[in-house]
């Protein structure tokens, strides 16, 4: 059996993202915060609130993950749910200004954090990255996703 040229990429891929996970994810807890409550935060960060199926489409985190993680935020204080009155059978999560304050302080600090291995990169460098990503994740996602 010949070896498929896709492999090293594959290899590659889950090296690559083992390693961001871990960068990312050991800055994240030193902001007092695990990776999907600052997934939450920041996708929360500068909106209105959303709904929970939008949150989760947004979100890193599956649906039944995401309950958990908005329970842990909400008794932190970091977030609130709002009862829509034209739709009573669900709810907003919204971050509480505490959160907010939260988002404000660990969103920028997280991109400096990132910038630190990422800045290396020259633009077109990153650019090329980007397009190869892109292509990666459409070649999945093609007749399967309204963004491929």
């Amino acid at each position: 059996m010949q070896k498929s040229s896709f492999l090293p990429v594959i290899r590659e891929l889950a090296r690559t993202y083992q390693a961001f996970t871990h960068y990312s994810a050991a800055h994240v807890r030193e902001l007092g915060l695990t990776p999907p409550q600052f997934d939450v935060i920041c996708t929360l960060g500068n909106t209105d609130g959303m709904p929970l199926c939008r949150l989760s489409e947004k979100t890193l985190i599956t649906k039944g993950t995401l309950t958990g993680v908005l329970d842990r935020l909400e008794h932190k204080g970091l977030l609130v749910r709002i009862v829509p009155p034209e739709n009573r059978r669900s709810f907003i999560a919204k971050l509480t200004p505490e959160g907010d304050r939260i988002f404000q302080e660990a969103f920028p600090a997280h991109g400096l954090h990132l910038e630190k291995r990422l800045g290396n990169l020259t633009s077109s460098e990153l650019e090329e990255i980007r397009i190869s990503l892109e292509k990666l994740r459409k070649a999945f996602t093609a007749g399967h996703d309204a963004n491929a």
